[in-house]
């Protein structure tokens, strides 16, 4: 059973707040995700990092900031393929790394401090499916926002669980998310639309027996699902499904990029 008491949250607690690319080959992977969404590649010093690069949307000063990217650090070399991950705001990292752990979950790197941008964990659900946990500083000049369907922005977040109702059940005590509905999916079952604040957020769903792992996966948001198609291939990148019209009239995409990374597309129009 689910150890969490109900508690006092901000507004904030359990938003999705960041996406980053851990790759083996950052200039690379930096010209591919260009080339196929349109981001700016910027990059910015890091503690402690050899190399850290931002993903933006758009041109000049302040620009809305997508994600991030960097190297594997040499104690991941080797071990993981390259990945993309999600980060989750949360009022008290301490606390939800505790909250994790009473609940099944584990702490993959122990809360640690990034020096002018926040504190930050490495966490896994149950069924080990990976998810970083951050309280972060404020920015003094906060860059622009992009629109939830924006092309650039992250348009929806999708975990395939070992158990799916499991899943939202403790995803719900940690990080407050609520049912907005459920699609019947046959023989794949039920996906579960979750929302954070009343907006949706994203799905989940007890994995298919052609996915090997619990995981997180994340679309990105292109004007033209065919045409960004024939970018992924152009630059190196496979199409692994679809395009599929999904719930909603929208098109989607799943791929890897050149160095093996999965990822999403998610499109209004072919």
């Amino acid at each position: 059973m689910l150890q969490t008491a109900t508690k006092t949250r901000s507004e904030t607690h359990g938003k999705f707040i960041w996406t980053e690319l851990m790759t083996s080959d950052t200039s690379a992977a930096g010209e591919f995700y260009s080339a196929v969404i349109g981001w700016k590649v910027t990059q910015v010093p890091m503690p402690d990092l050899p190399s850290y690069f931002l993903f933006e949307m758009g041109e000049g000063d302040n620009c809305p900031g997508i994600g991030g990217m960097m190297h594997f650090p040499p104690e991941l070399e080797g071990q993981i393929p390259p990945n993309w991950t999600g980060y989750v705001a949360v009022d008290d990292v301490d606390e939800t790394c505790r909250d994790y752990l009473a609940n099944g979950g584990r702490v993959q790197r122990e809360p640690e401090d990034i020096p002018g941008i926040g504190r930050f964990a490495v966490v896994a659900d149950p069924s080990c499916a990976v998810l970083c946990i951050m309280k972060p500083i404020p920015p003094e000049n906060p860059p622009r926002e992009l629109g939830p369907y924006d092309p650039g922005n992250v348009g929806w977040r999708e975990l395939y669980a070992g158990n799916g109702e499991e899943a939202f059940e403790f995803y719900s005590k940690i990080f407050g998310w609520t049912k907005d509905n459920d699609y019947d999916m046959g023989p794949m079952g039920t996906y579960r639309v979750f929302a954070h604040g009343g907006d949706m957020t994203g799905g989940m769903m007890t994995k298919p027996e052609g996915v090997p792992m619990s995981c997180w996966c994340y679309y990105f948001i292109v004007d033209a699902i065919d045409a960004a198609i024939e970018r992924v291939t152009a630059g190196g990148g496979q199409i692994v499904n679809g395009p599929v019209e999904v719930p909603g009239g929208s098109w989607i995409v799943q791929a890897l990029d050149p160095q093996g990374a999965f990822f999403c597309l998610s499109a209004g129009k072919r």
